[in-house]
């Protein structure tokens, strides 16, 4: 009787789904299976220290290609688009950092994907979402005329302090696909909510890491890094950078951090030199130079001239009209600049021939495990020649042991920073001097 029961009950389901209108099925939580591995994969990325981004490419107008092409070549359609985007996404991203592409979604395609940096890996991500858009759109074109897909994109990075994986990339996937979809009374309204809360607070604390002169072993300068309210979803910087990033609020949260980098100056007495992370495109904003001004008005003890500003170079400047302006107009009021990531985006040169950057920071990629790789001392030496032709000091970050510090003591950089010297930590009285 039970059996018969419960055989009933799947059926029932069945017919459930079959009857409920399919615009009223995309509301309720995905209910797919979390495959062993990508669980697995999840996992490993977490266990190595790296964070992993949920990117969803959903079809808006699906429903509407079905109908327009037919079973048969809809069929096709869909076995074109996972092709396209396995064949595009490999060679943009590279197999290595892919852990794996799944139509969970049945309105599209969802990437997991292994991140081994800061809130500056919003960029890229964004840069490389539009980017596989693009060369997909093309190439789906190209092969079937007739399949016109109108794409959403959305991202979310799975908490690592979620009790279960499985619920944490369900969790993940779902703001994700609100992201994409910015539907109503969803969870992005919700993180929309978060952020907004946390600029018209200022709900965001900064933590200090030391650059360390390698001649000398001294601390010659801090990078302020960001984090979000403590213990909400937010607190990490690849969650806060992102939902800002996706919501409109990058420019707003960018100048809170140099208001607050300002206020911490004052509050501890450093003297010494301060870095501060900014992308091009806040730094090409229109309103960037007054804002900044105005920042500076009420803190006029405070000088630019011990202020760098980081400019992560994975964002193209391209096309970019005040950019260069308002690095003109910088360097006139007293700022140093930064090229960061130098070694890692796919405009390393041409973003230091345009900028002629004060300090160039080279990626961790260039520096990890460089002691076993000639061929990356090779790339330090040749970014060490550029950066002494243009003029620029160099700081290598990353460093995480002897052996990588060694390679760099002997070939003469200037300056280091990374978890073998020392952990983030608040800038306090007295600190700056240790």
């Amino acid at each position: 009787m039970g059996h018969q029961y419960k055989k009933k009950k799947i059926n029932l389901k069945k017919w459930m789904k079959l009857f409920l209108p399919i615009d009223k099925i995309r509301f309720y939580p995905p209910q797919f299976i979390i495959r062993d591995p990508i669980m697995k994969g999840v996992k490993k990325a977490f266990d190595s220290g790296e964070e992993v981004a949920v990117i969803v490419f959903n079809i808006k107008n699906l429903r509407e290609l079905s109908e327009q092409l037919g079973e048969q070549g809809y069929t096709q359609f869909i076995t074109l688009l996972k092709k396209t985007f396995q064949e595009i996404i490999e060679g943009e991203i590279g197999s290595k950092e892919i852990i794996a592409l799944h139509d969970y979604s049945s309105d599209g395609l969802t990437l997991f994907m292994k991140i081994n940096h800061e809130y500056h890996c919003v960029n890229e991500i964004d840069q490389k979402m539009k980017k596989i858009l693009r060369n997909s759109e093309k190439k789906l074109h190209e092969e079937m005329p007739l399949a016109r897909p109108i794409f959403e994109t959305g991202y979310m990075f799975i908490e690592k302090k979620h009790y279960s994986i499985q619920e944490a990339i369900m969790k993940a996937h779902q703001q994700a696909l609100a992201m994409a979809e910015k539907r109503v009374q969803t969870e992005f309204n919700e993180m929309l909510y978060s952020v907004s809360k946390i600029v018209s607070q200022k709900e965001i604390s900064l933590l200090a890491q030391p650059i360390i002169d390698l001649a000398t072993g001294e601390v010659r300068a801090w990078e302020m890094l960001t984090r979000g309210p403590k213990g909400s979803v937010l607190e990490s910087p690849l969650q806060l950078f992102s939902v800002a990033r996706q919501t409109s609020m990058l420019y707003d949260l960018e100048l809170i951090v140099f208001e607050k980098t300002l206020e911490q100056i004052n509050n501890t007495g450093c003297t010494q030199d301060i870095f501060i992370n900014f992308t091009p495109i806040t730094l090409g904003n229109n309103r960037f130079i007054r804002d900044i001004k105005k920042l500076l008005a009420k803190n006029k003890n405070i000088s630019p001239r011990q202020l760098t500003l980081e400019i992560t170079e994975r964002d193209s400047i391209e096309g970019m009209e005040n950019f260069l302006y308002n690095i003109k107009v910088l360097r006139m009021l007293g700022f140093r600049l930064a090229i960061d990531d130098t070694g890692a985006g796919y405009a390393s040169l041409h973003s230091i021939s345009e900028i002629m950057p004060d300090i160039i920071k080279i990626d961790r990629s260039v520096i990890q495990d460089i002691d076993k790789n000639t061929v990356k001392e090779s790339m330090l030496k040749g970014l060490l020649l550029v950066a002494r032709e243009v003029g620029s000091l160099v700081v290598a970050e990353g460093i995480e042991n002897e052996a990588e510090a060694s390679v760099l003591s002997r070939n003469k950089v200037d300056l280091a920073q990374g978890y073998y010297y020392a952990r983030p930590k608040a800038l306090m009285k007295g600190l700056m001097s240790s």
